[in-house]
């Protein structure tokens, strides 16, 4: 698949319900925000740019070669805060935007130019990765979510229980793994400009509300979101104190 030219934003906000302040957090010394702006930067992007509420985050990037896009303090969402960031810049409709959370210092490049690269392959106005889930603990875990897809692709649906439930199988043993591994979405975003300026006119769903799962929002206004597999294992981002000092002894492991 041939990359396309694509933006990288990331949305970064300071009042982290979980973990406040997060992105200015010191991991191997620097602010967690800074190792996401080098993984943003090492992908190939078009251009890279922090949209923040902060001018604390703000100054975190100093010396970087990205943007910097400062956006309100209530935004409910990081594709809210980039609905903004998309107006602010004057990006046309057509333009890729990958969506790098401001929590994600691990993220591969390969899955950055990926997600890009399966939106300008489709239709669709908005795509995303997944991973195949081949234990059973992750299938279980309503914190790990899962996607089932079309014969094309595309996503049917989006959900913190066991989808597809296979029903032989489990009605035997629920602790097995399925035939067919199930997938685990992986939270990376990309979506045309002009799709970005409509999500945020979209109310959120019922669904949505239900599962909490901003993306259901998109398939309930019956709009298509394209679904990739990850080139490489894509780690997990920072939300908590214990995910922090994960990453901290992955770092120094490294």
């Amino acid at each position: 698949m041939s990359i396309p030219e694509f933006i990288i934003a990331v949305p970064a906000r300071f009042g982290a319900s979980r973990l406040p302040g997060k992105p200015l957090r010191l991991l191997g010394g620097e602010p967690i925000v800074r190792h996401v702006l080098r993984r943003a930067l090492a992908s190939g992007a078009a251009d890279v740019v922090l949209a923040t509420d902060d001018a604390r985050i703000a100054a975190a990037a100093d010396g970087l070669p990205v943007r910097i896009c400062m956006t309100r303090p209530d935004h409910a969402s990081g594709t809210d805060r980039l609905a903004e960031c998309a107006l602010q810049c004057g990006w046309a409709d057509e333009a890729i935007v990958v969506n790098l959370q401001g929590d994600e210092p691990f993220a591969p490049a390969s899955a950055l130019r990926a997600v890009a690269g399966c939106l300008a392959a489709s239709p669709a106005p908005m795509a995303t990765l997944a991973a195949p889930i081949t234990g059973t603990e992750a299938l279980f875990d309503p914190n790990a979510v899962k996607v089932v897809t079309d014969a094309a692709g595309h996503a049917l649906y989006f959900s913190r229980a066991p989808i597809p439930w296979h029903r032989d199988r489990y009605a035997v043993d629920r602790l097995g793994a399925p035939d067919q591994p199930c997938l685990r979405h992986i939270g990376l975003y990309a979506y045309r400009a002009g799709f970005l300026r409509l999500f945020q006119s979209l109310p959120p769903g019922r669904l949505e509300r239900l599962e909490a799962l901003e993306q259901l929002r998109v398939l309930e206004a019956g709009h298509r979101i394209a679904v990739a597999p990850s080139p490489e294992p894509f780690p997990p981002g920072i939300d908590t104190e214990d995910d922090l000092a994960r990453a901290e002894a992955a770092l120094r492991a490294a």
